[in-house]
């Protein structure tokens, strides 16, 4: 790798897509720094690249815990190489509920953090939104906050030259949204935040048996979330990742994500909303779909035809008399007893998965 001569941003592979995007929307240069086989970052690879661009390291934005579930033991040796080669670390807290009540942003070495309402403050997680993220920064950086041209007192550090201005209407949020998290945190209070991480750790070992666990600390335990290793399905019987994700939704759950940050593993991310009798019923539905992967393994079911790779199965398809399959419309639709009490309907059955989006066609006239 050559030396860039531009204002740099650190990423690690494991970050999130948004990460390198926010910091190159910024006008900031994107390196990549490598993972051990751990999921940690590599700490020697980024003292290499420190040094190999040390005039130019303007930062490095970090997820702790990371995407790939892991607690990044070296978080304040990363945090020191940064800031002597004169660089600040942004902290993406996106997944900071493994860590509430226990660690401070500030105290580990992070110069700016974020820290996401959803999911870790109990703000519903996923479909768009609400997306709010009250940002701390060190005493250092204060006076580079908004200010605000009728609200006063917003920012009083701030002076016309140093502050980026005004970014928002509402200087400190949304109220109606900020009430929610507010409640969360006193009803909780400071026992309950500590433990407010367990849904992830909880799932890894009820399926461990199953499901090889991708990245787990040196004392076995997760972050935020669990990453299943599905590789291996392809080799032994034919089955993808995303035939596991189409069969779930035959047992009335929405799949997890599919191949990220690691293709074809499921990343299970339950955060604290849901309970543990709507936990047992997932982990039941994955321990199901292991049994009958393993049927296909053994030549039990067919390899061909069989109930993953047709998934999910359409009421159309329940009424249609030509049912040729060699497994029954019981195991297709009603795989176990859950089913009886809540059956989700899936409207239409798989058609072409990622095609239409690698494949743009502008259908204007």
């Amino acid at each position: 790798m050559g030396r860039i001569d531009a204002y740099i941003c650190l990423i690690p592979e494991s970050a999130h897509g948004t990460n390198p995007a926010s910091a190159a929307l910024a006008g900031y240069t994107i390196i990549e720094v490598p993972c051990d086989n751990l999921g940690n970052i590599n700490v020697e690879k980024l003292k290499e690249i420190a040094s190999l661009h040390s005039s130019f390291i303007a930062a490095i934005m970090i997820t702790y815990p990371s995407t790939h579930g892991v607690f990044e033991e070296s978080f304040c040796q990363i945090c020191q190489i940064i800031h002597e080669h004169g660089g600040q670390v942004y902290l993406d807290g996106a997944n900071f509920n493994a860590l509430i009540g226990i660690s401070r942003p500030g105290k580990i070495g992070a110069d700016v953090a974020h820290l996401n309402l959803h999911k870790t403050f109990s703000i519903p997680h996923g479909g768009g939104g609400p997306g709010v993220g009250p940002i701390g920064v060190g005493e250092h950086l204060i006076e580079h906050l908004p200010t605000h041209p009728v609200v006063p007192g917003v920012n009083p550090a701030a002076s016309k030259h140093s502050s980026i201005g005004t970014i928002a209407a509402a200087p400190w949020g949304s109220a109606n949204t900020l009430s929610i998290p507010w409640a969360y945190i006193a009803m909780m209070g400071a026992a309950g935040l500590k433990r407010s991480t367990l849904n992830a750790n909880y799932i890894a070992r009820k399926l461990a048996p199953y499901y090889p666990i991708l990245y787990k600390g040196k004392n076995g335990w997760i972050a935020h979330e669990c990453i299943l290793d599905c590789r291996s399905f392809k080799k032994s019987c034919g089955i993808a990742v995303n035939d596991i994700a189409k069969h779930l939704v035959d047992y009335g759950h929405h799949a997890p994500t599919v191949s990220f940050p690691v293709h074809e593993t499921l990343m299970i991310e339950p955060t604290e909303s849901e309970n543990k009798p709507e936990l047992d019923r997932f982990c039941a539905a994955m321990i199901s779909i292991r049994k009958e992967i393993t049927a296909i393994e053994n030549g039990t079911a067919d390899r061909q035809d069989n109930l993953l790779v047709n998934a999910p199965h359409t009421q159309l398809s329940l009424l249609n008399e030509n049912w040729s399959h060699p497994y029954s419309k019981q195991q297709a639709y009603f795989p176990d007893k859950a089913q009886y009490v809540d059956k989700y309907w899936p409207p239409v059955g798989r058609i072409d998965e990622a095609y239409g989006d690698r494949h743009l066609k502008c259908t204007c006239v």
